[in-house]
């Protein structure tokens, strides 16, 4: 069983503490997981609205080649955003560029599932990430944007049942949200 799902959204929502909370479940199915963390907390040019289009270029390889060494070696990985969102971030900052949306397009059909972390409050500071509602704002527009326009199927979590989304994410994957439990003694 080879599994890739990405949780997609703008900064400071949960993304992170999700795939933790999804890691665990799936560890205790009996999968072999791995995290793609957020790359661009290791990213060595400017960040947020300071970044530049190297910067995000950077990070979209980045992803990408973290990507495919998880699912090389793991039955199931979990992305801490997903190439769409890199791009995102990237046309915030410079636009459209066609030259990424090539490898974008065919690179997001790699993921079995996409699952879209809606925002339910501004950002904290975290010591990467902007604290701009603003800016939260408008990545989340952008990444909305590129859905519609790419056409991309993605599950939307829905803010007002964060405490069942792990268990969301396993029944849209068609998995079980508990591991199975082992007949210890026979039936009569």
């Amino acid at each position: 069983m080879s599994l890739k799902i990405a949780f997609i959204g703008t900064h400071g929502v949960g993304k992170t503490t999700l795939c933790f909370d999804l890691a665990a479940r799936l560890k205790r199915l009996d999968l072999s997981v791995d995290l793609v963390k957020e790359v661009a907390r290791r990213c060595p040019l400017p960040i947020n609205q300071e970044t530049t289009f190297d910067a995000q270029a950077w990070i979209f390889h980045t992803q990408i080649a973290e990507e495919i060494n998880a699912s090389s070696k793991f039955e199931a990985v979990i992305c801490d955003r997903s190439v769409l969102d890199n791009y995102a971030y990237l046309v915030h900052r410079v636009g459209e560029r066609p030259e990424f949306e090539a490898t974008l397009t065919e690179w997001i059909r790699s993921y079995d599932g996409l699952f879209w972390v809606p925002v339910v409050a501004r950002p904290s500071f975290d010591g990467t990430r902007d604290t701009s509602a603003s800016f939260q704002q408008e990545i989340e527009g952008i990444l909305a944007g590129l859905v519609e326009r790419f056409h991309v199927p993605v599950h939307r979590l829905d803010a007002r049942t964060r405490d069942s989304w792990v268990v969301d994410v396993l029944r849209a994957m068609g998995l079980p949200s508990e591991p199975p439990q082992y007949q210890l003694f026979e039936e009569s």
